[in-house]
């Protein structure tokens, strides 16, 4: 029998992760269920008034960055795994492999020590037979 999503989307997101999910929704054909990755510019996640971050997939489980909004650390190129650790991606690898079995967008809030809440959204992207892209956002 399979499980719940973990990570479902909740019934009200940030308002700073909502840009890109009304991007994601906008890009999607029809029925489908996803966009495709091959119909994402990277000028559109550069227009968004968010932190927002694009990783790619490549199986079996392993993600590289390929976009990053002003603000964020890291490096496009990077793989998550090759990171050094950073509280905008904290559980990164486990939410970005969520959203890839899931086949569905994911939500993710985190508490840092000092107190500081923000949340994180995960959008899957279909390309190659396969789910190749995450676009993704934070929010405070």
């Amino acid at each position: 029998m399979p499980c719940r999503n973990p990570f479902t989307l909740p019934d009200h997101l940030d308002l700073n992760l909502q840009p890109v999910v009304s991007l994601w929704e906008r890009l999607r054909r029809g029925e489908n269920g996803m966009p495709f990755s091959d119909d994402l510019g990277l000028s559109a996640l550069s227009n968004l008034s968010t932190k927002a971050f694009l990783l790619r997939v490549f199986p079996p489980e392993r993600f590289r960055l390929e976009f990053l909004s002003e603000g964020l650390p890291g490096a496009t190129g990077k793989f998550i795994d090759e990171m050094e650790p950073d509280t905008y991606f904290n559980y990164l690898r486990a939410q970005a492999s969520a959203t890839v079995e899931a086949a569905a967008p994911t939500h993710l809030r985190l508490t840092e020590t000092s107190g500081h809440q923000f949340s994180r959204v995960l959008l899957p992207m279909w390309g190659n037979g396969e789910i190749n892209m995450l676009v993704a956002a934070i929010g405070g």
